[in-house]
């Protein structure tokens, strides 16, 4: 048990002071500034990010071994993907950067499927195999908690995006694009600062994981000052005219709907009921870009998203054209624009980064102190992430590293327009 109470992922009033405390900053901070449309510093060149050497790992030299646990196989799956973006970087790593030193790394996987005892079964697993120095970790909710509890900072852990705080709260971990109490939060700079709205409505639906980022949307656009009404529905209800309409949708200035890919759809197709077509007040995180929503409507939905990440595409971006060139010579196209890919493909590189750092004279010299203090010392940029981190920031979250996110508006058929630069929580 640690100190977020008995479930893995915060609830009741554990959740709320938790995002009170955070949003509470926000309230007499002056705008930010950050919301012109241009991009920020981008990672070019893969090779010397990881502080590699170009051409393929040694076959024959042993092997750097990288723990990696992901929830999928179950009923809820958050970032099935996750688990495909690592193992791409992995073959990526091993192919053209040289692996780590030379040495060809290798993951050994350990997947949650629909039980928390089963985090404790992936932690058991990862920490008491001694070549193992790093855990890296896609989107966890159910489990989190078991696997830090029985890991208990033996192993340093990274983790992409956080689906649960309990990653955040970890002093011997990273999270690298930050958590949903965090980089949630500046959905109220931007429709403050960027729609100048005066009222905004959140919907979403009453499942782990997802009704509470629906709550920290709410606060921060409370903190804004935007006067919010929030409502979350039955998870699977497919019909959302009506909670739409008791939250006032209609006429509100701002709209968040959040949820998994099939809830976007759902809200995508009440939304059209009821005329709210507006893409440009309508914004959601991209848990629906997703191949998912495509197959239920045809394609995205023209909202604004609000990434943590690079944006597939994105011709702004000049750290793009470097994964696409993998994407490319991979033949990856189809989970290329999937979030979840994209922040398990940089998190991989950048803990190779790490393994590298830390055993930058003789790969022996790796260990789990050396790797974390690497981590921690990371100031980025981020590969496809945001230009700057700031690991430690937060005391009560020490292992979150950013709070900041960029909007993009989709136009359709793979088209998109910048519609803010990097923004993080007012007065971040």
């Amino acid at each position: 048990m640690n100190r977020f109470g008995r479930s893995a992922v915060l609830t009741g009033a554990a959740f709320v002071a938790l995002v009170a405390a955070i949003a509470a900053s926000a309230t007499t901070a002056k705008p930010d500034r950050s919301t012109a449309p241009t991009a920020g510093a981008a990672v070019t060149n893969y090779v010397s990010y990881v502080h590699g050497k170009r051409g393929k790992a040694d076959p024959k030299k042993s092997k750097v071994y990288i723990g990696w646990v992901n929830q999928q196989g179950g009923q809820v799956v958050i970032g099935g993907l996750a688990t495909v973006g690592a193992q791409l970087a992995v073959r990526y790593v091993n192919d053209v950067l040289g692996g780590v030193r030379g040495h060809p790394v290798a993951l050994v996987q350990c997947f949650i499927k629909s039980n928390e005892e089963e985090g404790t079964t992936c932690g058991q697993k990862l920490v008491n195999d001694k070549r193992i120095s790093v855990i890296a970790t896609g989107a966890v909710a159910t489990g989190a908690q078991s696997l830090f509890a029985t890991v208990r900072g033996r192993k340093p852990i990274v983790t992409g995006v956080a689906v649960t705080p309990v990653d955040g709260a970890s002093k011997n971990a990273v999270v690298l694009f930050g958590d949903g109490p965090h980089i949630l939060l500046p959905f109220g700079n931007y429709a403050k600062n960027v729609l100048h709205a005066k009222t905004a409505a959140v919907i979403y639906p009453n499942a782990p994981g997802i009704a509470e980022a629906g709550q920290v949307i709410a606060a921060g656009l409370k903190a804004a000052g935007i006067d919010t009404k929030q409502v979350g529905y039955t998870q699977g209800q497919s019909d959302l005219t009506a909670p739409l309409t008791a939250v006032g949708a209609t006429t509100a200035d701002f709209i968040a709907p959040y949820g998994s890919a099939a809830d976007c759809a759902n809200q995508a197709k009440s939304l059209q009921q009821l005329g709210i077509t507006d893409s440009r007040k309508i914004m959601t995180a991209p848990l629906c870009l997703n191949s998912t929503v495509i197959d239920a409507l045809g394609d995205w939905s023209k909202w604004t998203y609000a990434i943590a990440s690079s944006l597939y595409g994105d011709k702004s971006d000049k750290g793009m054209p470097a994964y696409e060139a993998v994407i490319n010579r991979y033949k990856a196209q189809k989970n290329a624009p999937d979030p979840w890919h994209i922040v398990a493909f940089s998190e991989l590189l950048t803990t190779v980064r790490f393994l590298n750092e830390a055993g930058a004279k003789n790969v022996a010299r790796i260990t789990p102190a050396r790797v974390l203090a690497r981590a921690k010392a990371f100031k980025g940029p981020l590969a496809l992430g945001a230009p700057k981190l700031q690991c430690g920031k937060y005391k009560d979250a020490p292992a979150i590293c950013n709070d900041m996110f960029q909007a993009f508006t989709y136009l359709g058929k793979f088209q998109w327009k910048r519609a803010s630069g990097w923004i993080g929580p007012l007065g971040g």
